[in-house]
């Protein structure tokens, strides 16, 4: 167990001050040992995948962290036409992505590009043009730290939602293993999402194959700065840092009022509409039109290709992180009156 180890190095935004003690756990048994020998010591725990969805304090975390390090991946048929893939916490998500598509399982390849590691990936119920994660997770196999055992969760048990699940925001649960239930197939799922359809020169709901799946949506997030790359500023974020709103039909309403008493009666927000009439409005949008355009802010800023993602381009702090965010929430909601909501989960901090 190392001391004082900086946090920073460990997350994809490069903020966060050092963990008091840090340790490193290589499978799933070392992972639970490691957890059930904090608590057991009264110390504060902090379970650390890739970093990529974190947001930590500027005086660090003063417990223990513990870094999922398990990379066991195992395939095994399911039924006809149809791969089941068990892999621990720690593996990395998108080089597991690279392999499905490699070995033609079809059903996560729109979440390529995607950085951070398996475990953490039903905890945000992971999504991106059009896929979640809950979509393919059979299983998940969690410790459960408030009876000290292990479980495992079925998929209806985990209480996915938008970019939402049990998981998070409690920590009663550590993830340690996911099941992914694949078909096998050289073409992708039906194409929800509209910006791939017109970047593929098809329509929503075509198939296309499975490496040209993933190419064009590792294009597209590279145009956002969202596919991890040190010789880009723009990709020191923690990725989408606002949810896109969801408003049920009277607060869409009053939205949409203040829109065009803001923009004009010509101007139409791009929204998606549930059956029950709720309306997913875009954060990016909303933060554009707030007037919040893409390189804003010094030292903390917005990425100078994506409204949704605050970076670090390599002086800022959490503060001046937390600043920006503040200030945007606030343009945001006096204009529109909608507030946003992170998506990165806050360490010793809160917005």
């Amino acid at each position: 167990m190392a001391a004082d180890v900086p946090l920073a190095d460990y997350t994809t935004l490069g903020l966060g001050g050092p963990a008091a003690r840090f340790r490193v756990a290589a499978d799933t048994e070392e992972l639970i040992a490691a957890v059930a020998e904090t608590e057991a010591a009264g110390d504060a725990l902090l379970v650390l995948g890739g970093g990529s969805n974190l947001v930590v304090s500027d005086q660090g975390f003063p417990g223990t962290v513990v870094h999922a390090e398990s990379r066991s991946v195992e395939f095994r048929n399911a039924d006809e036409g149809r791969v089941r893939i068990r892999a621990g916490a720690g593996v990395p998500w998108d080089p597991l992505v690279a392999r499905t598509v490699a070995e033609g399982l079809s059903g996560i390849e729109f979440l390529s590009g995607i950085p951070g590691r398996v475990g953490s990936t039903p905890i945000q119920n992971v999504g991106a043009y059009g896929q979640e994660v809950s979509q393919t997770i059979v299983e998940v196999l969690v410790y459960d730290r408030r009876t000290g055992e292990r479980r495992t969760m079925g998929n209806a048990d985990c209480g996915f939602a938008y970019r939402d699940s049990v998981f998070k925001g409690d920590d009663r649960y550590v993830v340690c293993e996911v099941v992914f239930e694949l078909e096998r197939s050289q073409v992708s799922r039906p194409i929800r999402y509209a910006e791939v359809a017109r970047a593929l020169g098809t329509e929503a709901g075509s198939r296309v194959p499975l490496d040209q799946a993933r190419e064009t949506v590792l294009e597209l997030r590279r145009g956002k700065g969202m596919v991890l790359d040190p010789d880009d500023p723009d990709t020191r974020s923690a990725g989408s840092f606002f949810t896109n709103p969801v408003l049920d039909p009277p607060e869409y309403a009053e939205f949409a009022r203040r829109a065009a008493d803001l923009l004009g009666p010509g101007v139409e927000p791009p929204a998606h509409f549930d059956a029950d009439g709720r309306a997913k409005l875009s954060a990016a949008w909303l933060i554009d039109h707030a007037g919040f355009t893409r390189g804003y802010g010094s030292p903390a800023r917005i990425s100078t290709k994506h409204t949704l993602a605050l970076t670090n381009p390599g002086d800022a702090t959490t503060e001046d992180l937390l600043a920006l965010a503040r200030e945007v929430r606030a343009g945001v909601a006096k204009a529109f009156g909608v507030t946003l909501v992170n998506e990165p989960v806050m360490v010793g901090v809160a917005l």
